[in-house]
């Protein structure tokens, strides 16, 4: 760091190079002390289970005709798709009538499903921090992983559901069988060695650039000072956070649960990628390796794919531009209610993990929805979204104003106090989801 006159101005770019570490670790000033003692995530069994979120968007969406009831309110009459999950029924809350105010712009708006960050479409945008990110900075440090960010035929390095607060991406994890590894295989005591080096290293880095600061804060004014002040609070934090990770090295991985999954490299097998994807989801929420997790279901991506029962003419994307076509529709609706299906052998296999006088469905906020109200015409207004466990009443149809949309951001003020987070706004919302009531 050059020595610098009192008063001689300070070159922009020496200051941000400076602080570039901080601007890329948004989550810095809401982290918080992360020393873990070894094995202070595995749950007992006179314990209460935690709380969990996970995010699922299916970006092309469903047929707003076959998924919506005619009904509001408790007794409704289950829709054609929602047959398909009728054993569930009493599990799972369904709106309409819901969107992300100013989230517009057709398929880019799936990017900002769980971030609600407005105009994705127009330049210069920039997300903001996701629902998942926004857990993960407050009980993170709780579990092995902060997060899992997982995908199925992902664009990568353009889609995700995960977002930073700096609104950096956070790329997804496409391989089922790596997920599994990460989850049960336990490295060599030389890799356990190498990782913790690499760990240590980024402490080092920290601890550097926070030395530079400091010799810096001389040739600064009051308001410049309290600006690296905060940041070097920051960078304190991250090195908490890097220990945390370094603890968590040396803790056994859980014995490993089923048999390690193939991986299914060609795009057409899409269904059952996203059965995989669900399977490995409910696995690491099963082991407590985390306690968030997005999935983003890629299906403008997925240009032609396998679905049992039917032989489609047309890739998945087409289809969904329909124009009304009959058998385009018919096609449609097959591929719908695989969806269906599977979210049935979802919450069936969670229900079926009993955690003391719960199951793991109970302690898990599951959403399932999309950014697009209608695929065939690019809306991104009267969004399909299905809430299920997590500790709500559920069995019921909220019906919002149809014309003049609910802001679905309430709902994740709902799941974040539901985490016992003391949050009573994120992004645009106004409240808390209304009419949905905790258990």
């Amino acid at each position: 760091m050059p020595n610098l006159l009192k008063n001689q101005a300070l070159p922009r770019r020496t200051f941000l190079r400076g602080l570039g570490v901080a601007l890329s670790l948004p989550w810095l000033d809401a982290m918080r002390p992360a020393v873990v003692s070894a094995g202070e995530s595995q749950r007992s069994s006179d314990a209460e289970s935690p709380r969990r979120m996970l995010g699922i968007c299916n970006n092309l969406g469903l047929l707003p005709e076959k998924f919506f009831p005619s009904e509001s309110g408790k007794g409704y009459q289950l829709s054609p798709y929602l047959k398909l999950l009728e054993q569930h029924r009493d599990d799972f809350s369904v709106f309409s009538g819901v969107w992300h105010p100013d989230v517009d712009g057709g398929h880019p708006a799936d990017i900002c499903f769980l971030t609600a960050a407005p105009h994705p479409g127009s330049g210069g945008f920039r997300n903001t921090i996701s629902l998942d990110q926004f857990v993960a900075e407050r009980v993170g440090h709780l579990t092995r992983f902060p997060s899992m960010t997982l995908g199925v035929n992902v664009k990568q390095g353009q889609r995700s559901l995960s977002w930073t607060g700096a609104g950096v991406l956070i790329p997804c994890e496409e391989s089922p069988l790596h997920v599994y590894q990460q989850l049960f295989l336990q490295g060599t005591e030389s890799e356990i060695q190498q990782q913790v080096q690499r760990l240590q290293i980024g402490r080092s880095i920290m601890d550097a650039v926070a030395d530079q600061t400091k010799s810096l804060v001389r040739t600064l004014g009051p308001k410049d000072r309290a600006r690296v002040d905060q940041y070097l609070t920051g960078v304190r934090e991250l090195e908490q956070r890097l220990e945390a990770a370094k603890q968590w090295e040396f803790v056994p991985k859980p014995e490993p649960i089923g048999q390690a999954p193939l991986d299914l490299t060609d795009p057409k097998a899409y269904m059952e990628k996203v059965r995989l994807m669900y399977d490995m989801s409910r696995l690491a929420l099963e082991t407590d390796s985390t306690r968030a997790i997005t999935l983003m279901l890629d299906s403008v991506n997925s240009p032609a794919i396998d679905v049992e029962g039917i032989e489609l003419t047309d890739g998945y994307h087409n289809l969904s531009h329909h124009g009304k076509n009959e058998e385009k529709v018919a096609q449609l609706e097959v591929i719908d209610q695989w969806h269906m299906r599977l979210l049935d052998e979802l919450f069936t296999g969670m229900k079926s993990v009993k955690e003391g006088e719960h199951n793991m469905l109970d302690r898990t906020m599951v959403l399932y929805g999309s950014n697009l109200g209608n695929a065939n015409t690019h809306v991104t207004t009267n969004l399909p979204v299905l809430f299920a466990g997590g500790g709500f009443r559920h069995g019921c149809h909220l019906a919002f104003d149809t014309e003049n949309n609910y802001p679905l951001p309430n709902l994740f003020v709902s799941m974040l106090q539901r985490m016992d987070l003391p949050v009573d706004r994120f992004a645009t919302s106004t409240g808390t989801m209304r009419g949905l009531e905790m258990s």
